[in-house]
């Protein structure tokens, strides 16, 4: 990484004003008449196409075709997305999606999802500030905050939108965000929304959190300080109490995003609060996702009651924006509840991460970070060999995408399975076994 991330906080941009026209290249305005700037009348400022995003896009889908790649993104699935998947009228063994424990499309789920519609509607129809507020929304914030054992609970309609506008909302430019450098998106995001300073440290490198919170902490009011419970992109669990020791000493708050961890890590699905056999009391912020292991849409808040009703009456996020939807509110109360009346379904992922970790290191394939989370990276690093990879083992029947760069860095490529408790022992040994083959095909050549 380098060094200037480490040692000073990073500004809201990295970018120069060089980067943007000048405003007279734009218009100017003489006698009160705008005046196109010649400069501007080129293709490249009003036509998308031009736009240099785009054409990267292009040189990547023709590197993809000059490889007889088919680009292996937004295919279309005919069915849940479950330990199996349908597309284009075939079945394949499916480890791209997070239905960690097989509750999207479990009956019981389902039910209660119609039931909500034929009661409620399928939108609450406004801000729930103003109207749009329904019984199933406090019954689910109790449920969550019961579940993780603090105050109170706010639930949005996006896990994305969670992350941004909380963290743009609670923090200014008196204030400093820490986060570690594999930090999602939509944290990086929410960080560039505040006007606080942003400082990023190594993963999961807390000497070196602690030296810049040696450095910085007494020049910021507010300083927040941002891991994840389990990495999207790495699968693995940073120390939460060392975090927590660490928050103390220097007199900052911690927040945990547990779009990953919860309900897949802990005894029984308790997140790395059960993991850690931490009280919960002791992490300000909690942020879950209710897409992934709960079956449903949207995120969480979850933390103090002074937090909780502060954000209800002013995230921009929330009282902007539509209330969750009946059937989403209810699937995930319902998911709520199994997994507390149904602990095997925990046990079972647990075995089945176990089980496809242990037959890849006895193939020697690289795990990379992973920590035993079922999202197991399997890393090849150059780009295009894991595309192709990835072609290889859809052609075989597996369906497992790749994670190329900006989601990664740059060789640093790697197919990303998700385990799920619906997995069969045959599955998972057939996906491994073909996948050291194809694998050691491409290294061959």
């Amino acid at each position: 990484m380098p060094e200037e991330m480490t040692q000073k906080a990073i500004p809201r941009e990295n970018i120069t004003q060089s980067d943007f026209p000048e405003p007279e290249d734009y218009f100017r305005v003489f006698e009160g008449k705008p005046a196109i700037s010649p400069r501007n009348k080129t293709e490249k400022y009003t036509h998308f196409n031009q736009f240099p995003g785009y054409q990267v896009l292009q040189k990547r889908k023709v590197e993809a075709q000059q490889n007889n790649i088919s680009v292996p993104f937004f295919l279309t699935s005919e069915s849940i997305n479950n330990d199996r998947i349908n597309i284009n009228d075939s079945e394949y063994i499916n480890f791209s999606g997070y239905n960690y424990l097989g509750l999207s499309g479990y009956k019981y789920v389902s039910d209660a999802a119609k039931a909500a519609i034929d009661k409620y509607g399928t939108s609450v129809s406004a801000s729930r500030i103003v109207s749009g507020q329904i019984p199933l929304h406090l019954e689910l914030e109790r449920v969550i905050s019961n579940f993780l054992g603090v105050d109170d609970c706010i639930v949005f309609v996006s896990g994305y939108c969670t992350n941004v506008t909380t963290i743009g909302h609670l923090f200014g430019r008196k204030d400093l965000v820490i986060h570690d450098n594999l930090a999602h998106n939509s944290i990086q995001t929410g960080c560039q929304l505040t006007k606080a300073q942003r400082l990023i440290f190594p993963h999961n490198n807390w000497d070196k959190l602690e030296e810049l919170l040696d450095i910085h902490r007494e020049e910021y009011q507010r300083v927040l300080i941002i891991l994840e419970g389990a990495y999207s992109m790495d699968g693995n669990i940073p120390d939460i109490r060392r975090a927590i020791d660490i928050k103390r000493r220097y007199n900052a708050l911690l927040m945990i995003d547990e779009a990953h961890s919860l309900g897949v890590i802990g005894e029984t699905g308790g997140g790395v609060g059960e993991y850690f056999s931490i009280d919960r009391k002791n992490v300000d912020i909690w942020m879950g996702s209710l897409s992934k292991t709960f079956a449903s849409c949207g995120g969480f808040i979850a933390g103090n009651q002074a937090l909780i009703e502060y954000m209800k009456f002013s995230t921009p996020g929330f009282i902007f924006s539509v209330g969750l939807s009946p059937p989403d509110a209810a699937a995930a109360l319902a998911a709520f509840e199994i997994i507390q009346r149904e602990p095997e379904r925990v046990k079972r992922l647990h075995k089945n991460t176990l089980l496809f970790l242990e037959l890849a290191k006895q193939h020697g394939l690289d795990t990379g970070l992973n920590s035993g989370t079922p999202i197991v990276p399997i890393v090849i690093g150059n780009a295009i060999s894991c595309m192709q990879l990835s072609q290889r083992l859809f052609d075989l029947g597996i369906h497992v995408q790749p994670i190329i760069y900006p989601a990664v860095m740059q060789n640093d490529a790697r197919l990303r399975f998700f385990i799920t408790s619906m997995h069969t022992e045959d599955q998972i040994r057939y996906t491994v076994s073909m996948l050291a083959q194809e694998l050691a095909k491409l290294e061959k050549r």
